[in-house]
């Protein structure tokens, strides 16, 4: 079992909008698999973004709190942020992903995630889903 590890908005997505229940395994073996899991501060901006487009407020903060309760909220920081904006400069990705990617790197753990940006960072570990 890992001991840590930062979970992308991506995992997110598919536990939320996907109902194959191969994928749910996946998913719930991610989740059960990882003693410390985290996410970045953008990732709950993201869901509670995404939530609030397509299910309404209500469901936006219920998501949120479920989130909140079963991972450890990372804030970027002052540290976080000029890491991001490096990775950001360097390979091109989103404020997210390049803020998610820095959050696990400065967690010295993996990204949970199905996104292959991830891969393009050096030294970073990926827990690819599927």
């Amino acid at each position: 079992m890992p001991d840590s590890a930062v979970f992308d908005t991506r995992y997110f997505i598919e536990a939320y909008y996907n109902d194959s229940p191969l994928d749910r395994a996946w998913l719930r073996e991610a989740f059960t698999g990882t003693r410390r899991r985290l996410i970045s501060s953008v990732t709950l901006h993201e869901v509670y973004r995404l939530a609030l487009q397509v299910e309404g407020r209500e469901v936006a903060r219920l998501r949120c709190s479920v989130m909140e309760r079963d991972f450890t909220v990372v804030p970027l920081d002052d540290e976080l942020a000029v890491m991001s904006a490096e990775l950001r400069h360097g390979h091109g990705f989103s404020l997210a992903d390049s803020a998610i990617a820095a959050t696990a790197i400065g967690e010295k753990c993996p990204v949970v995630s199905d996104d292959p940006h991830f891969g393009e960072i050096e030294g970073l570990k990926v827990r690819w889903i599927r």
